[in-house]
């Protein structure tokens, strides 16, 4: 993944990044297509008049997945995008590279969660100002469930940790805090679902295995959200339980399109806007001044799972934002 540069070091190496985040697209779309029958994502690839493009696969109106998708870019340009260099002043005026698998799915039955990964890599190529390539990967993976059980959200806090103690000693808690924080409605005092892991300019294991690392949230993603759809698919619902799937929905969009940074970074860096906004669901509701009914399943979903928590402790005590920095 790293090649030898002409002075005798090291480079990364962004052509085997591509090719391993496109075989990642097809583990995670073949998992979809295993369920809603083959030919059942639509695919489209696409080219960016700047740079780059990506191979978009949408998934819509299926049996299990109602909206959704499993996208592939890479763009490029010559000026870093003022997303990242607003960050990185030191790397304005630098040409750049950015590539990335990007995974929403929304599920048709209530009682299955809506799922969200990402992992991406940024190059900052060689310029005027320096003659070696930077880099960072970044990514993880969040649930947001509708109707909250306990066993879901221990599966998916297990599978982050593993995969996050695998790479480095206490990683899991200190990616657990920063999606908390990230995953946060702060109009809405409430999270967006119970969480995951989410990381940013990562950079400190090196190379090589902070690339391994992305590629291992990836495939801990694919073992584990398959197997809570699997478990909550066919459950039995109604009409007030899709309705309140779809005023969660709204909390939904309302994160995305409000406070996302991928969805931000998109459309300023002129990427496809029918890629970008795939993570939105096709139905969501507003009701002006809803509430949940006192001690029912909608309330618990509030009350009990929209709270930072620590999932993996016997009592699954509350671990409130302010203290989790």
């Amino acid at each position: 993944m790293t090649h030898t540069s002409a002075n005798g070091g090291e480079s990364p190496d962004p052509e085997a990044v591509a090719e391993a985040f496109k075989k990642t697209q097809d583990r995670i779309a073949f998992e979809v297509e295993k369920r809603e029958g083959k030919d059942f994502l639509q695919e489209d690839t696409w080219e960016r008049p700047d740079g780059g493009g990506g191979i978009s696969r949408a998934a819509q109106r299926g049996a299990e997945i109602d909206k959704g998708g499993v996208n592939f870019s890479r763009i490029s340009g010559k000026n870093l995008p003022s997303a990242a260099s607003d960050k990185r002043p030191e790397f304005a005026g630098r040409p750049f590279e950015a590539m990335g698998v990007s995974v929403v799915f929304h599920p048709v039955n209530p009682f299955a969660p809506t799922a969200h990964l990402n992992i991406r890599a940024f190059f900052v190529l060689p310029g005027e100002a320096s003659d070696k390539t930077d880099w960072w990967f970044g990514g993880g993976f969040d649930l947001t469930p509708s109707y909250g059980f306990d066993q879901d959200a221990v599966d998916w806090h297990q599978a982050a940790h593993d995969v996050c103690e695998a790479a480095k000693p206490d990683l899991y808690k200190r990616f657990k805090r920063e999606c908390d924080h990230y995953f946060h409605l702060p109009h809405r005092l409430e999270q967006r679902g119970i969480g995951g892991i989410f990381y940013d300019d990562f950079q400190e294991l090196g190379f090589e295995k902070t690339f391994s690392f992305s590629l291992s949230v990836a495939e801990a993603f694919r073992k584990t959200y398959f197997t809570i759809l699997d478990r909550r698919k066919n459950t039995p619902y109604g009409k007030s339980e899709k309705e309140f799937q779809r005023l969660r929905r709204g909390r939904y969009v309302e994160f995305n399109l409000l406070y996302d940074r991928g969805t931000r970074f998109g459309l300023t860096s002129g990427g496809r806007t029918e890629s970008i906004l795939m993570s939105l669901p096709a139905e969501a509701n507003w009701s002006y001044g809803w509430k949940a009914k006192p001690q029912s399943a909608e309330a618990d979903l509030v009350e009990r799972y929209l709270q930072p928590r620590d999932w993996l402790s016997p009592s699954f005590p509350a671990e409130p934002l302010e203290n989790s920095l």
